[in-house]
């Protein structure tokens, strides 16, 4: 067993490992320790994913659970990769995404041409998956149910402290309706912790990025795009990703002046009788 600093995808598959204990035996991190001949200590490090365990422990691990020599290949090719300081995963496991937002401390996001997930609206997400046509039909209601859930985060009193920059653009794509349009910028105007709008003009950024804080963990960069998510702990791209955003926060229209602009847009919509055909009068 090797100590190495964790990832947001070793605390995933830690927790896989931990859950696996928890539904497929009767022990507990004690009793799963004592069965296996291994310090408890050891057990609680592996499952947090603050070291990296060896083959031979992850077989027994396992193999303890029940699991056979087949589930043990696939884990194991999938742990390997666990611990890099820059990963990839596909767009569809929100697994990682979702426990590493659950334990940010701070998150500081910026995008380009949607909102974040966690500021999207249900039928602005609904439209997102719909325009794309990359997802299958008899998918799309479970990845939006999947993003809502992951919003309940924002709701927790120990919710963390997020600052989402958001470029001009991704307020003037026209996704969907004027209702549909309208309803997100409300959202953003009375249910985000700190929204900031780099304005229209301001081009010199273009690509979506967000950086995640912890409070016992190293910090860690995410991007996404439609073919993949990308993950990086690198020193350097962390430092990378701080002066980023240090750049936006001087670039960007602050908090007000965000409200001031986002009250533009609806009232915009409100009184362009053409736009999707709607009246929100």
């Amino acid at each position: 067993m090797t100590a190495i600093i964790s990832t947001p995808y070793s605390r995933d598959l830690g927790d896989e490992l931990r859950h696996l204990r928890e539904s497929c035996t009767s022990f507990h991190g004690r009793a799963m320790a004592i069965q296996l001949g291994w310090d408890p200590s050891k057990v609680s490090d592996i499952e947090l994913g603050k070291v990296r365990a060896s083959e031979v422990d992850l077989v027994q691990y396992l193999a303890t659970c029940g699991k056979d020599i087949n589930f043990a290949n696939e884990f194991r090719s999938r742990y390997y990769n666990a611990f890099d300081l820059f990963f990839a995963q596909v767009t569809d496991n929100v697994r990682t995404l979702a426990m590493t937002e659950a334990m940010a401390t701070k998150i500081f996001s910026y995008d380009v041409l949607i909102m974040h997930g966690l500021m999207q609206t249900e039928d602005y997400a609904r439209q997102l998956f719909v325009d794309s046509h990359i997802e299958a039909p008899e998918d799309i209601e479970r990845l939006v149910q999947v993003r809502m859930e992951r919003q309940t985060i924002m709701r927790r009193p120990s919710r963390p402290e997020c600052v989402f920059y958001v470029h001009e653009l991704a307020l003037q794509l026209p996704l969907g309706d004027a209702r549909l349009r309208e309803d997100q910028y409300l959202r953003l105007l009375f249910n985000t912790h700190i929204l900031r709008v780099v304005p229209a003009n301001v081009c010199a950024f273009r690509s979506p990025a967000t950086l995640y804080e912890f409070g016992k963990a190293a910090p860690v960069v995410y991007s996404e795009s439609e073919t993949a998510q990308v993950w990086a702990q690198d020193t350097v791209a962390v430092a990378r990703a701080k002066r980023l955003f240090e750049r936006l926060d001087a670039v960007a229209l602050d908090a007000e002046q965000s409200k001031r602009k986002l009250a533009e847009y609806v009232s915009g919509l409100r009184e362009d009788p053409h736009d999707g055909g709607t009246d929100l009068a």
